[in-house]
């Protein structure tokens, strides 16, 4: 029997949820092992960004287990003659586990997250995307750019905690 997906539209309710399906995509992603230990300033921010950010995430759900997670960012700049309202997007942290891979979840939340930004009044979505992750993207009709130049504030140092084999 197929599994039945689901897409949700996180809430509060939802935060130890994703705050556990963060966290393992931050450690899949970034090749650390389960007994690393994350910054307290980076699960604090983390949890205020899903609680108070302006931002949508949802869980995919298959079959009642969480399969998957994305979010989308909303930001507002000075309009543009290209983008007349100011308000963008930036899609991030699209993730499925490994054992609901090649299922279609992903595009799923993506469309989502896209009708998402349209129905914000977004004009354009940004993301950053990994070697997986891009011919999914580029299905969907998202095209490579040259975004520009960037200067961190704060570069993310590395005091994650690493683990004592």
């Amino acid at each position: 029997m197929a599994e039945t997906i689901e897409i949700k539209k996180t809430d509060a309710s939802d935060i130890d949820a994703l705050m556990d399906i963060r966290l393992e995509m931050l450690r899949e992603v970034n090749g650390l092992t389960p007994c690393v230990e994350f910054d307290k300033v980076l699960i604090d921010s983390s949890r205020e960004y899903f609680l108070n950010g302006d931002q949508t995430t949802v869980l995919a759900m298959a079959d009642g287990k969480i399969a998957g997670c994305a979010s989308i960012s909303y930001i507002w700049i000075m309009p543009t003659f290209s983008h007349p309202t100011g308000k963008r997007a930036h899609l991030m942290n699209v993730y499925v586990r490994k054992e609901f891979r090649r299922k279609g979840i992903a595009q799923k939340m993506v469309e989502f997250l896209i009708d998402d930004a349209r129905s914000h009044g977004a004009t354009e979505i940004s993301l950053d995307a990994t070697e997986m992750g891009k011919p999914l993207y580029k299905s969907l009709g998202f095209e490579a750019n040259m975004a520009g130049m960037a200067l961190l504030l704060n570069p993310a140092n590395s005091d994650i905690a690493k683990c004592k084999h």
